[in-house]
């Protein structure tokens, strides 16, 4: 037996300074695991997570250092209703901070994007719920970087610390 899908898109809010993190995962332990990785990696971040629970109360669960921060997760992930999927809000902190500590996370299955970029959320929806099938993250290319462009590229991961000389 098959049924019909209807396929729409989220539009992430966020100010455009936060990064984000949407994933996948398959417990309701996931909040207070990702919790505690993200606290006990980056001391003093401020962030807010938000996980579509998807049986029993199908509740988001919502957690995080800053009040600001969870209440966007939230309403992002309602926002999302896909079930099992997380979203972290990341401020004063870079996805690469903590993308090592999140895809350890026992419960978390996947990861969709870690970006500050806009984002649109491409999601499936049928008469069992909804699913994310992935994501647009950013804009379109212009097209291909010279060598102009690359020197300024290296240059600026040395001047943020991510690459040595």
């Amino acid at each position: 037996m098959s049924g019909k899908v209807e396929i729409s898109t989220v539009i992430i809010e966020k100010p455009e300074e936060v990064n984000i993190i949407l994933g996948q995962s398959h417990f309701i332990k996931t909040v207070e695991d990702l919790y505690e990785a993200i606290v006990g990696s980056v001391p003093g971040v401020k962030f807010g997570l938000a996980f579509c629970e998807a049986s029993a109360e199908r509740l988001v669960r919502v957690d995080g250092t800053d009040r600001d921060m969870k209440k966007l997760a939230a309403e992002n992930a309602l926002a999302i209703g896909a079930g099992h999927s997380f979203i972290i809000l990341l401020e004063n902190c870079f996805p690469i901070n903590v993308m090592n500590v999140v895809k350890n996370v026992p419960e978390v299955c996947g990861i969709y994007c870690a970006t500050s970029n806009p984002i649109e959320v491409v999601i499936a929806e049928t008469n069992l719920g909804r699913g994310i099938l992935g994501v647009i993250d950013g804009l379109t290319p212009l097209g291909i970087e010279g060598e102009a462009e690359a020197a300024d590229r290296v240059s600026f991961l040395r001047a943020i610390g991510y690459k040595k000389e």
